[in-house]
Protein backbone atom coordinates (compact mmCIF):
# COMPACT_ATOMS: atom_id res chain seq x y z
CA UNK A 1 0.00 0.00 0.00
CA UNK A 2 2.65 2.32 0.92
CA UNK A 3 4.67 1.31 -2.31
CA UNK A 4 1.14 2.24 -4.15
CA UNK A 5 1.23 5.56 -2.62
CA UNK A 6 4.65 6.52 -3.43
CA UNK A 7 4.73 5.67 -6.90
CA UNK A 8 1.18 7.56 -7.38
CA UNK A 9 2.78 10.39 -5.77
CA UNK A 10 5.18 10.42 -7.85
CA UNK A 11 3.12 9.95 -10.81
CA UNK A 12 1.89 13.25 -9.73
CA UNK A 13 4.63 15.06 -8.99
CA UNK A 14 5.96 13.99 -12.82
CA UNK A 15 2.51 15.30 -14.06
CA UNK A 16 2.51 18.53 -12.38
CA UNK A 17 6.51 19.73 -13.63
CA UNK A 18 5.22 18.72 -16.99
CA UNK A 19 2.21 20.73 -16.46
CA UNK A 20 4.57 23.64 -15.14
CA UNK A 21 6.68 23.39 -18.09
CA UNK A 22 3.92 22.98 -20.54
CA UNK A 23 2.76 26.52 -19.06
CA UNK A 24 6.24 27.95 -18.90
CA UNK A 25 6.04 27.38 -22.94
CA UNK A 26 2.97 28.47 -24.15
CA UNK A 27 3.81 31.40 -22.06
CA UNK A 28 7.31 31.84 -24.22
CA UNK A 29 5.28 31.30 -27.22
CA UNK A 30 2.76 34.28 -26.75
CA UNK A 31 5.52 36.82 -25.52
CA UNK A 32 7.26 35.54 -28.59
CA UNK A 33 3.92 35.85 -30.63
CA UNK A 34 3.42 39.45 -28.73
CA UNK A 35 7.17 40.54 -29.87
CA UNK A 36 6.13 40.31 -33.29
CA UNK A 37 3.02 41.60 -33.34
CA UNK A 38 4.60 44.70 -31.44
CA UNK A 39 7.00 45.16 -34.22
CA UNK A 40 4.36 45.03 -36.86
CA UNK A 41 1.61 47.52 -35.21
CA UNK A 42 3.58 49.50 -32.40
CA UNK A 43 6.82 49.78 -33.39
CA UNK A 44 6.92 52.69 -35.63
CA UNK A 45 5.99 55.25 -33.05
CA UNK A 46 6.55 53.29 -29.28
CA UNK A 47 10.16 52.32 -30.66
CA UNK A 48 11.80 49.01 -30.08
CA UNK A 49 11.48 47.31 -27.17
CA UNK A 50 8.39 49.83 -26.37
CA UNK A 51 10.96 52.60 -25.36
CA UNK A 52 9.18 55.59 -26.70
CA UNK A 53 10.40 58.51 -27.81
CA UNK A 54 9.63 61.93 -26.15
CA UNK A 55 6.81 64.27 -27.65
CA UNK A 56 5.82 61.35 -29.70
CA UNK A 57 4.90 57.97 -27.84
CA UNK A 58 5.26 57.36 -24.05
CA UNK A 59 7.00 54.36 -23.22
CA UNK A 60 5.32 51.34 -22.58
CA UNK A 61 7.88 49.06 -21.04
CA UNK A 62 9.20 52.29 -18.11
CA UNK A 63 9.52 49.94 -14.30
CA UNK A 64 6.71 52.48 -12.47
CA UNK A 65 4.35 52.35 -15.66
CA UNK A 66 4.17 48.66 -15.44
CA UNK A 67 3.78 48.34 -11.88
CA UNK A 68 0.87 50.42 -11.83
CA UNK A 69 -0.75 49.53 -14.87
CA UNK A 70 -3.42 46.85 -14.49
CA UNK A 71 -3.72 44.41 -17.50
CA UNK A 72 -6.92 45.68 -18.18
CA UNK A 73 -6.01 49.49 -19.17
CA UNK A 74 -3.47 47.99 -21.77
CA UNK A 75 -5.91 45.84 -23.19
CA UNK A 76 -8.90 48.38 -23.36
CA UNK A 77 -6.38 51.07 -25.01
CA UNK A 78 -4.79 48.92 -27.54
CA UNK A 79 -8.53 47.98 -28.88
CA UNK A 80 -10.08 51.31 -28.47
CA UNK A 81 -6.92 53.51 -28.81
CA UNK A 82 -7.08 57.12 -27.93
CA UNK A 83 -9.19 59.61 -30.20
CA UNK A 84 -7.35 62.47 -30.77
CA UNK A 85 -4.41 61.53 -30.90
CA UNK A 86 -2.18 59.06 -33.14
CA UNK A 87 -2.79 56.10 -31.31
CA UNK A 88 -5.29 54.82 -33.60
CA UNK A 89 -7.81 51.83 -32.32
CA UNK A 90 -6.26 48.09 -33.25
CA UNK A 91 -9.98 46.39 -32.53
CA UNK A 92 -9.22 44.72 -35.34
CA UNK A 93 -6.42 42.34 -33.99
CA UNK A 94 -8.93 40.36 -31.47
CA UNK A 95 -8.19 39.46 -28.09
CA UNK A 96 -5.95 36.97 -28.16
CA UNK A 97 -3.79 39.13 -30.36
CA UNK A 98 -3.93 41.95 -27.46
CA UNK A 99 -3.25 39.40 -24.90
CA UNK A 100 -0.15 38.40 -26.33
CA UNK A 101 0.96 41.94 -27.02
CA UNK A 102 0.63 42.59 -22.88
CA UNK A 103 2.20 39.46 -22.29
CA UNK A 104 5.16 40.81 -24.64
CA UNK A 105 5.08 44.27 -22.80
CA UNK A 106 4.98 42.53 -19.31
CA UNK A 107 8.05 40.53 -20.18
CA UNK A 108 9.84 43.88 -19.53
CA UNK A 109 8.84 44.13 -15.80
CA UNK A 110 11.30 44.74 -13.29
CA UNK A 111 8.73 45.94 -10.14
CA UNK A 112 6.38 44.11 -8.43
CA UNK A 113 2.83 44.62 -10.23
CA UNK A 114 0.15 47.08 -7.80
CA UNK A 115 -1.99 47.75 -9.87
CA UNK A 116 -4.99 45.99 -8.33
CA UNK A 117 -3.23 48.11 -5.16
CA UNK A 118 -3.41 51.49 -7.07
CA UNK A 119 -6.81 51.27 -8.51
CA UNK A 120 -8.40 50.26 -5.02
CA UNK A 121 -7.33 53.53 -3.85
CA UNK A 122 -10.37 56.25 -3.04
CA UNK A 123 -11.45 58.39 -5.63
CA UNK A 124 -9.83 62.02 -5.22
CA UNK A 125 -12.21 64.92 -3.74
CA UNK A 126 -10.67 68.06 -3.62
CA UNK A 127 -11.36 71.53 -4.90
CA UNK A 128 -10.50 71.89 -8.98
CA UNK A 129 -9.61 75.65 -9.32
CA UNK A 130 -7.16 75.06 -6.97
CA UNK A 131 -6.21 71.64 -8.85
CA UNK A 132 -6.37 74.02 -11.74
CA UNK A 133 -3.91 76.83 -10.22
CA UNK A 134 -1.45 74.00 -9.73
CA UNK A 135 -1.86 72.34 -12.81
CA UNK A 136 -1.04 75.72 -14.98
CA UNK A 137 2.18 75.91 -12.46
CA UNK A 138 3.66 72.73 -12.50
CA UNK A 139 2.12 70.63 -15.31
CA UNK A 140 1.36 72.68 -17.95
CA UNK A 141 4.70 72.99 -19.41
CA UNK A 142 4.88 69.78 -20.47
CA UNK A 143 1.50 68.11 -20.70
CA UNK A 144 -0.04 71.34 -22.76
CA UNK A 145 -2.26 74.14 -21.23
CA UNK A 146 -5.87 72.32 -21.36
CA UNK A 147 -3.91 68.64 -21.12
CA UNK A 148 -3.64 68.04 -24.80
CA UNK A 149 -0.14 66.94 -24.76
CA UNK A 150 1.86 66.23 -27.82
CA UNK A 151 -0.48 68.12 -30.09
CA UNK A 152 0.24 71.35 -27.54
CA UNK A 153 4.29 70.64 -28.36
CA UNK A 154 4.75 69.24 -24.84
CA UNK A 155 6.50 66.72 -24.03
CA UNK A 156 4.34 64.71 -21.84
CA UNK A 157 1.15 62.66 -22.45
CA UNK A 158 -2.19 63.56 -23.06
CA UNK A 159 -3.53 63.37 -19.56
CA UNK A 160 -6.47 65.52 -20.21
CA UNK A 161 -7.35 63.35 -23.38
CA UNK A 162 -10.99 61.45 -22.36
CA UNK A 163 -9.91 58.30 -23.29
CA UNK A 164 -6.82 58.72 -20.93
CA UNK A 165 -8.96 59.65 -18.09
CA UNK A 166 -11.60 57.29 -18.62
CA UNK A 167 -9.41 54.36 -18.74
CA UNK A 168 -7.36 54.92 -15.30
CA UNK A 169 -8.61 55.24 -12.15
CA UNK A 170 -7.88 58.22 -9.63
CA UNK A 171 -4.89 56.58 -7.92
CA UNK A 172 -2.97 55.72 -11.17
CA UNK A 173 -2.78 59.58 -11.06
CA UNK A 174 -2.23 60.03 -7.64
CA UNK A 175 1.03 57.32 -7.60
CA UNK A 176 2.07 58.63 -10.98
CA UNK A 177 2.43 62.23 -9.89
CA UNK A 178 3.99 61.30 -6.28
CA UNK A 179 6.40 58.99 -7.69
CA UNK A 180 7.29 60.17 -10.83
CA UNK A 181 8.38 57.77 -14.49
CA UNK A 182 12.59 56.72 -13.93
CA UNK A 183 14.78 57.64 -17.29
CA UNK A 184 11.43 60.13 -18.12
CA UNK A 185 10.33 63.79 -17.40
CA UNK A 186 7.96 62.90 -15.22
CA UNK A 187 9.62 63.27 -11.94
CA UNK A 188 8.09 63.01 -8.53
CA UNK A 189 6.09 66.04 -6.80
CA UNK A 190 5.54 64.49 -3.44
CA UNK A 191 8.12 64.43 -0.52
CA UNK A 192 11.11 66.26 0.27
CA UNK A 193 12.69 65.19 -2.89
CA UNK A 194 9.88 66.37 -4.85
CA UNK A 195 9.64 68.59 -7.10
CA UNK A 196 6.93 70.46 -5.38
CA UNK A 197 6.60 68.54 -2.50
CA UNK A 198 3.13 68.74 -3.44
CA UNK A 199 0.45 67.43 -0.60
CA UNK A 200 -1.76 64.76 -0.57
CA UNK A 201 -4.44 67.15 -0.99
CA UNK A 202 -3.12 69.25 -3.37
CA UNK A 203 -2.41 65.95 -6.02
CA UNK A 204 -6.24 65.24 -5.39
CA UNK A 205 -7.13 68.94 -6.44
CA UNK A 206 -5.41 68.57 -9.24
CA UNK A 207 -6.92 64.86 -9.77
CA UNK A 208 -10.42 66.61 -9.80
CA UNK A 209 -9.73 69.39 -12.54
CA UNK A 210 -8.06 66.72 -14.46
CA UNK A 211 -11.44 64.86 -14.56
CA UNK A 212 -13.58 68.12 -15.38
CA UNK A 213 -11.54 68.45 -18.15
CA UNK A 214 -12.63 65.21 -19.91
CA UNK A 215 -16.30 66.54 -19.59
Amino acid sequence: MRKKSRLTYLALAIAASCTSGSALATDNEMIKQGEQLFNQNCMVCHQADAIGKPGFAPSLTNPEFLSIASDKFFMSTIRDGRPGTSMIPFFYLGRNKVKAIVAYLRSHTKLPDRSAEVDAQPDAHGDPRLGEQWYNYICSTCHGANGDGYLAGGTGTAIGNPGFLNKVSDGFIRTTIKEGRSNTRMLGFSGSTGLANLSDQEIDDIIVYLRQLSK
